[in-house]
């Protein structure tokens, strides 16, 4: 039986789930870890540890914050960027592969686009 401590998200957990897109290279935003595409911020881990700061239209953003808002929400500071902060302790792993897809394809070149198609990511 697993625990949910077991099933919990890290970075570590989304740095791996991102690592099956095209393009995605690791490094740092504000002296935190990130992952980027193109140069462009996908995601980044925020100083807390536990909050990672993800690619996300304003749409979008909402639907998520009414549909789970202990999960998902934004600070004064996020409120005007295309970004959406997840709570990864509360975060499903289910959920976490299809966040981070709609968050690359926004990123993604026509290219890495047809590359991940290809591999029979859709």
């Amino acid at each position: 039986m697993s625990t949910r401590k077991e099933n919990a998200v890290t970075y570590d957990t989304v740095r791996r789930a991102a690592a099956r897109f095209p393009g995605v290279e690791e490094g740092t935003s504000y002296g935190a870890p990130a992952l980027k595409v193109r140069g462009k911020l996908l995601a980044r881990l925020r100083e807390d540890g536990t909050t990672l700061v993800l690619k996300c239209e304003s749409i979008d953003r909402e639907m998520l914050m009414q549909a789970a808002p202990d999960v998902f929400f934004v600070t004064d500071h996020y409120r005007d960027y295309p970004l959406v902060l997840i709570d990864l302790s509360k975060l499903s792993r289910k959920a976490l592969p299809g966040l981070l897809e709609d968050a690359w394809r926004r990123l993604a070149s026509r290219r890495q686009l047809a590359e991940h198609e290809g591999k029979g990511g859709a």
